[in-house]
C-alpha cells in the first residue's frame, strides 16, 4: 500500500510552476525580468493597475466639483395613505399593526398618514404626523388621530403638542 502512495503523482500538465523571475541570463528572465526595457510599465510600482488610474491625467473624482453634503443621520419619513387603511378592522392602528400589514418597514423611522382614497370605517390611528385632509377624513368617518413623539425627537413633533395646547 504504501508503495502506491509513493508513486502518486499528478497528471501531466496539471501543475504549471510560477515563472522565477531575475535568476540569471540562462533561465530567459533575467535582467529585465520580462518587462522591457525602459518606461511605466518597467517600473515598480508602475501606477498601471491602479483602480482609478486614467493615463496619467488627472482623474475625474478630482476634476469634478464637490457640492453639497451627506446627513449623518438622516430622519427616514413613511407615507401610509388614508385608503391602506381601509384593510383594517375597525378598531385601533398603531405601529406594530402597520408592520405586520408590511405597511412600514426599516427601524427608527417617521410614520406620516396622507390622505390620498377614503375610509369608511371607526379607525384609532397612531401616527408620528398626519396630513390635514388625513386627519379630517377620519375624524369624519368617527375616527381619532393620535399623534406620537416622533422616534428621533424631532422639533416638528414637539411644535405639533405646543400647538395643541
Amino acid at each position: 500500500m504504501s508503495d502506491l502512495l509513493s508513486r502518486l503523482a499528478p497528471p501531466d500538465g496539471a501543475r504549471q510552476y510560477e515563472k522565477r523571475l531575475g535568476r540569471g541570463i540562462g533561465s530567459g528572465l533575467g535582467k529585465t525580468c520580462g518587462r522591457g526595457m525602459k518606461g511605466q510599465k518597467a517600473r515598480q510600482p508602475g501606477n498601471i493597475n491602479k483602480l482609478h488610474f486614467q493615463g496619467g491625467q488627472t482623474p475625474i473624482q478630482r476634476r469634478l466639483p464637490k457640492r453639497g453634503f451627506n446627513v449623518p443621520f438622516p430622519v427616514k419619513t413613511v407615507a401610509v395613505n388614508v385608503g391602506d387603511l381601509e384593510r383594517f378592522a375597525a378598531g385601533t392602528v398603531d405601529e406594530q399593526t402597520l408592520r405586520d400589514a408590511r405597511l412600514v418597514q426599516g427601524r427608527n423611522v417617521r410614520i406620516k398618514v396622507l390622505g390620498e382614497g377614503d375610509v369608511t370605517k371607526k379607525l384609532t390611528v397612531s401616527a408620528h404626523a398626519f396630513s390635514a385632509s388625513a386627519k379630517e377624513k377620519l375624524e369624519k368617518a368617527g375616527g381619532q388621530a393620535v399623534v406620537l413623539p416622533s422616534p428621533h425627537g424631532d422639533k416638528d413633533a414637539a411644535d405639533a403638542s405646543e400647538a395643541k395646547s
